[in-house]
């Protein structure tokens, strides 16, 4: 972690460790310079084409999300002592997959079985989506979070909406432009944020949009790569009164390099933040961290390492 890293507000606490960047918006952060594009497959009018391209990448950073995300509910009612809907916000939430894996006893793998399968291939859009819509209805688990999802992708999110995925969706870009009224609205009562690699594309512009609309305590779970700096969304995170976080025992497998070159330029980046790559991008992964991020009574009583730990063993 870099000096000036040391200062944002981040909590720090030893190191260790071994994650998909999510494929973003066409606008591509100067972070992400670099980065292989996965502009044809992000915004299409359903996920089948998303799965098959990110196949052969052994993308999986919703899959290592996915246990995490359903401690930190529990965890959230602890320390606020409400037993009700918890409210999230997935931010980069794409075709609402995190949200699937949240709320719905399936796995990522059963993802890229359903969405990857020929019979899936052959079916219309709206086939697709009847189809999807029963399944998801079927599968859904007792006491699922409230879930609103936001992205720049407003195919990708009009399917999430239309197969019951989403509660609400927002296809908008607040790098942009400000929240829309609607979306204004359904922030008041987020109480969790997630995100699993869109950090970079969205910056700190964005997250103080929507922190100043939540109306109350609010908890920001991140999945970062390690070639991103968190240190200014960690300052921006502070201002709104919140204590960072960083999970130190492990690291989390993204997904493969495409190719060589983009190996190289994150090897290039992660040396950039003072860090090594050696075991992990050096070995043809792009790897991610977690960050959390928490009013300081909530990360005292519930320290990231001690929920991560939790979440895996």
């Amino acid at each position: 972690m870099t000096a000036r890293t040391a200062m944002t507000g981040i909590q720090d606490k030893a190191q260790q460790g071994h994650s998909h960047q999510r494929p973003g918006p066409s606008r591509p952060s100067p972070l992400y310079q670099g980065k292989t594009s996965f502009d044809d497959i992000y915004d299409q009018p359903d996920p089948r084409d998303y799965f098959r391209g990110l196949r052969p990448l052994e993308y999986q950073i919703p899959h290592h999300a996915q246990r995490i995300f359903q401690r930190l509910l529990p965890a959230l009612g602890a320390v606020t002592g409400r037993d009700q809907q918890v409210r999230v916000l997935d931010v980069c939430c794409s075709y609402g997959i995190n949200a699937a894996l949240l709320n719905h006893d399936v796995t990522l793998d059963d993802l890229y079985h359903r969405y990857t399968d020929p019979r899936a291939a052959a079916l219309s859009r709206d086939e697709l989506i009847e189809r999807d819509r029963a399944f998801y209805a079927r599968n859904r688990l007792p006491g699922a979070a409230h879930m609103t999802g936001l992205d720049a992708a407003r195919n990708a999110v009009a399917y999430a909406r239309a197969v019951g995925l989403l509660d609400e969706g927002f296809g908008e870009d607040l790098e942009l432009t400000d929240p829309s009224p609607a979306l204004v609205r359904a922030l008041g009562p987020v109480e969790l944020i997630t995100v699993t690699g869109g950090v970079g594309y969205v910056t700190s512009q964005t997250f103080d949009k929507l922190l100043s609309h939540i109306e109350g305590p609010v908890w920001v779970a991140a999945f970062v790569l390690r070639t991103v700096d968190y240190g200014s969304l960690a300052d921006t995170l502070a201002r709104h009164g919140l204590v960072t976080q960083r999970a130190t025992s492990r690291t989390f497998l993204q997904r493969r390099f495409s190719d060589a070159r983009e190996q190289q330029n994150a090897i290039e980046a992660v040396l950039a933040t003072d860090r090594s790559p050696e075991g992990k991008e050096t070995d043809g992964f792009y790897h991610s961290e977690l960050y959390l991020s928490r009013p300081a009574e909530h990360a005292a009583a519930f320290p990231a390492d001690e929920i991560l730990d939790r979440a895996i063993h």
